[in-house]
């Protein structure tokens, strides 16, 4: 017991250092610079601060400054200048705060489309009369998700008739598979986000 003690531990210990950050850094090469981007690919607001070490380049002496990134977007952080002829050698450090500050700076953001608690495919019939009030505002809508007509794959209307007592050409709504359960009855967007809040 004593040698699987401290085995346990250390797998802890492994794991909590090992956590994901809510926050991804991305760079994008500009014209002698190099500009830094944080994403946000989470339903909740952060309030982030980087740091740039390292030599080939030049960047602002001022103190580094929280940011606030929003839920489903991606922020610029910050550009460094690069030295003419010269490859960069850089490490940055990304503090990431979910308790938000009134202090933080607000920059213009970009919204990005995140994956939402369950995967959504929607199932489109010959019939579905009122397809639209649901396709458009999630089309409009920071989620992810897929769309089948289902007369343009008879491959997976083969598969959901088996899911079906009715023919599915009779269905008027989209068919709503959300993370694996399948619904008839959404027919617009708030109903939509009900059933995918529900735990």
């Amino acid at each position: 017991m004593k040698k699987i003690l401290p085995l346990w531990l250390v797998l802890v210990s492994i794991s909590l250092g090992a956590q994901v950050k809510p926050v991804k850094v991305t760079t994008e090469d500009l014209k002698n610079r190099l500009a830094f981007y944080a994403t946000n690919e989470t339903e909740q607001d952060y309030d982030v601060q980087i740091t740039i070490s390292g030599t080939n380049f030049r960047q602002s002496a001022a103190r580094p400054r929280w940011i606030r990134v929003p839920a489903a977007s991606k922020v610029h952080l910050k550009t460094i200048i690069l030295f003419r002829d010269k490859r960069p050698s850089y490490t940055y450090d990304l503090v990431v705060n979910d308790s938000l500050s009134r202090r933080a700076l607000r920059k213009e953001f970009k919204p990005i489309k995140i994956k939402p608690k369950k995967q959504i495919t929607l199932y489109i019939t010959d019939k579905c009369v009122g397809c639209d009030s649901l396709v458009i505002p999630l089309t409009e809508s920071k989620y992810i998700f897929r769309t089948y007509t289902l007369s343009e794959h008879p491959e997976v209307k083969d598969q959901l008739k088996r899911a079906f007592a009715q023919p599915l050409d009779s269905i008027a709504t989209p068919i709503v598979n959300l993370g694996g359960r399948l619904f008839t009855r959404i027919e617009n967007y708030a109903q939509l986000l009900e059933e995918l809040n529900k735990e």
